[in-house]
């Protein structure tokens, strides 16, 4: 596996530029990238993850076309949720609590971190409630670390088999994260190995026709992402610059 630079470290920690300019290098090297993976730019969708970015340079980071937002906790995001444009599209990220999950499936569109059966059937009885399908990617631990959360690769096709099962929910692929601090070989490989499961599910499974997403990669991660298919990125520090808490 050939090692690929990521450039302009500062960009990665997203110190010392303004939204705006933070934006314009993520696009840059989304747009490297891609044409390294021969893939196309147009394909790979931004998250702006906004966990502890104040109001100002959210509506800095809409203004520039990114209406896509990730939040962790769910009442920090019902507190900006008010007071953000309705065409903002809102994605958690975070991990999920049983107790939170009705608020997810009414305020979020999408949830990333779905890891057990139970929260399935859960997620499955709020979405009834509500008469909506949500939409679902299943968070798998390729790391081996508890406190990253998600479910273990063993036992993916049966979660996967289970919540196909539940006529509320659509499934939309896979999310993962990546080894923190990691060298560029081991961060591609958990990357890659998500890749191969999700072909998986679709050998294993192909009547799900819409899983399809890939969630992998965040600020110091997402072009080794890129190259191993990544379709959404979740990036914080790299657009807004170091959390205020």
């Amino acid at each position: 596996m050939d090692t690929l630079p990521l450039g302009r470290s500062k960009t990665l920690a997203g110190g010392g530029y303004g939204v705006g300019e933070n934006w314009e290098i993520v696009k840059e090297k989304i747009v490297l990238f891609s044409q390294k993976a021969r893939r196309k730019p147009e394909d790979i969708k931004v998250v702006a993850v906004t966990k502890g970015v104040e109001i100002s340079k959210i509506e800095d980071a809409i203004s520039l076309g990114l209406v896509s937002l990730g939040e962790n906790r769910v009442q920090e995001a019902l507190k900006k949720m008010p007071l953000l444009p309705e065409e903002v599209e809102w994605h958690f990220v975070g991990r999920l609590q049983r107790n939170k999950a009705k608020k997810v499936v009414k305020f979020f569109q999408c949830l990333h971190s779905l890891d057990s059966i139970d929260k399935g059937e859960e997620l499955e009885k709020r979405a009834r409630d509500l008469n909506k399908k949500f939409p679902v990617l299943i968070q798998v631990n390729l790391t081996g670390r508890e406190t990253q959360g998600g479910v273990r690769e063993e036992e993916l096709l049966s979660l996967v088999y289970h919540v196909a099962q539940l006529s509320h929910l659509e499934l939309r692929g896979l999310m993962t994260i990546g080894p923190v601090g990691g060298e560029e070989q081991e961060v591609r490989e958990i990357f890659s190995r998500l890749r191969e499961l999700k072909e998986e599910v679709n050998r294993e499974m192909p009547q799900i026709t819409s899983f399809q997403e890939l969630s992998m990669g965040m600020s110091d991660d997402f072009p080794w992402a890129i190259l191993e298919g990544a379709t959404i990125l979740r990036l914080g520090r790299a657009i807004f610059g170091e959390r205020s808490e």
